[in-house]
C-alpha cells in the first residue's frame, strides 16, 4: 500500500512538474540577414524588379511578384507574414507610416547587428568588424543557459560561419550549429544523417554561408528531438544575394524564408510542448541603402539609413495589432531585454539598460 502511495505520489509530482514545464512559454528568435524594410511593408521595389542591372529575367520577375497596389506586392512577397501573421501579431518598422526600428550601434554590418540583438547593447568599440573573434559580450543565450532553469535547452543554428564566435560557443556552453557544419551526437535521426549526407554535395554560391535549406531543416529536426525551450535561428541567403547584386534571387530567398517560418509555426503548433506557448520574435541585424539605388547592395555606417530595421512579432503573449500604423520608435538592443523578461529572468533583464518591448 505504502509503495503504490509513493509511485502514485512520485507519478502526480512528475505531471504537475511537466505541466508546469509546459507552461513556461518558450522563444523562437529568428533573423532574416539583411531584409530591407523596404521589400518586408511594401514587396517588390519599382525600381529594382525591372532593373536589368540586377534582374536576369525582368518579364518573369516581375510576373512573379509585381502588382501595382503595395499591400498585394508584400502578400506576395510573403503570404505567411501578411497574410496569417498580421491577423494575430504585431510588424513594426514601416517608417512610411511613422513607425520606426533602428539600430543603437554605429557600425551597421552583421556582427555588431547580431551582438546588439543578442547582448541588448551595442559595443562599438570592441565589435568593429565580421572577423572571426569570440564576443567579448554576453548573449542572452548564455545568460539563459547558465541558468539551472535552461541548461541545455537552449540552441542556435545559423547560415553564417561566424555564429560560433557571436554567441561564443566555447564560454557559454551554447550549441551552435552554423556554416557548413554538420549534426553531431550519437542519437542522429534519419533526417540529420540524410542532410549530413547531403549538405557536402550542394555547392554554396558563399565560402562562408551555407544555404538556408538546411540551416533551418538541421533546426527543425533539433525542435523535434531536443524541443529546445529557446533557439535561435538565422537566415543568410537575403544578405549574400543583395551582396551579389541579384535582386531576383533576393526575393525568391525572402519568400523562401517566409514559408520556412511558416513551417516553424506550423510544427510548434502540433507540438504538445510549444502549442499556444510560443513567441516567435523575427528581426534583421541591419537595413540596406535606398538612395543612391546601387547602395541596396551594401550597407555599414557610409551606406545612408542602413541601420533602418524592422520587427515581427506572434504568439504567446503578443497582442495582435497587426501593422503598427502609428508613430514610434523603436530599438534593436530591446529585443534582448524582451526575451528574458518572457523566459522569466527578470533579475537577468534588468541589468541591461535597454527597456523590454511593451507586446
Amino acid at each position: 500500500m505504502k509503495n503504490s502511495f509513493l509511485f502514485l505520489s512520485m507519478l502526480l509530482l512528475a505531471c504537475f512538474k511537466t505541466q508546469a514545464q509546459n507552461e513556461q512559454t518558450k522563444v523562437v528568435l529568428i533573423t532574416l540577414d539583411g531584409l530591407r524594410w523596404q521589400e518586408l511593408f511594401s514587396g517588390a521595389d519599382p525600381l529594382l524588379v525591372t532593373n536589368t542591372d540586377y534582374v536576369g529575367d525582368t518579364t518573369l520577375l516581375k510576373s512573379t511578384f509585381w502588382h501595382d497596389a503595395a499591400a498585394k506586392r508584400r502578400e506576395t512577397l510573403f503570404p505567411f507574414l501578411w497574410k496569417e501573421v498580421a491577423k494575430i501579431g504585431q510588424l513594426h518598422g514601416n517608417r512610411n507610416l511613422g513607425s520606426k526600428v533602428n539600430l543603437t550601434n554605429k557600425m551597421w554590418f552583421s556582427y555588431p547587428g547580431y551582438n546588439e540583438i543578442l547582448t541588448g547593447k551595442a559595443d562599438d568599440t570592441r565589435i568593429t568588424s565580421n572577423s572571426k573573434i569570440n564576443n567579448p559580450n554576453t548573449t542572452i543565450l548564455e545568460i539563459a543557459n547558465k541558468t539551472a532553469k535552461y541548461k541545455g535547452k537552449v540552441a542556435a543554428f545559423g547560415s553564417w560561419d561566424v555564429f560560433p564566435y557571436i554567441v561564443n560557443e566555447e564560454r557559454s556552453g551554447v550549441p551552435v550549429n552554423a556554416g557548413f557544419e554538420l549534426a553531431k551526437g550519437n542519437d542522429l535521426t534519419e533526417r540529420e544523417k540524410f542532410l549530413n549526407e547531403l549538405q557536402p554535395k550542394v555547392p554554396s554560391p558563399w565560402g562562408s554561408v551555407r544555404l538556408d535549406a538546411f540551416t533551418h531543416h538541421y533546426a527543425l529536426e533539433h525542435m523535434k528531438k531536443k524541443h529546445p525551450e529557446f533557439i535561435f535561428i538565422s537566415y543568410g541567403e537575403t544578405d549574400d544575394f543583395a551582396h551579389d547584386g541579384e535582386y531576383d534571387a533576393y526575393l525568391k530567398a525572402a519568400k523562401n524564408t517566409d514559408s520556412l517560418i511558416k513551417e516553424l509555426w506550423s510544427f510548434t503548433q502540433n507540438d504538445a510542448f510549444y502549442k499556444d506557448n510560443t513567441l516567435f520574435v523575427i528581426t534583421t541585424d541591419h537595413g540596406r541603402g535606398t538612395d543612391p539605388l546601387s547602395t541596396w547592395k551594401d550597407h555599414g555606417s557610409k551606406v545612408k539609413n542602413a541601420d533602418g530595421t524592422w520587427l515581427v512579432l506572434f504568439g504567446k503573449g503578443v497582442r495582435a495589432t497587426g501593422e503598427v500604423t502609428s508613430k514610434e520608435q523603436l530599438y534593436t538592443n530591446q529585443i534582448a531585454p524582451t526575451i528574458l523578461k518572457v523566459l522569466q529572468l527578470n533579475k537577468e533583464a534588468s541589468m541591461l539598460q535597454s527597456k523590454p518591448l511593451r507586446m
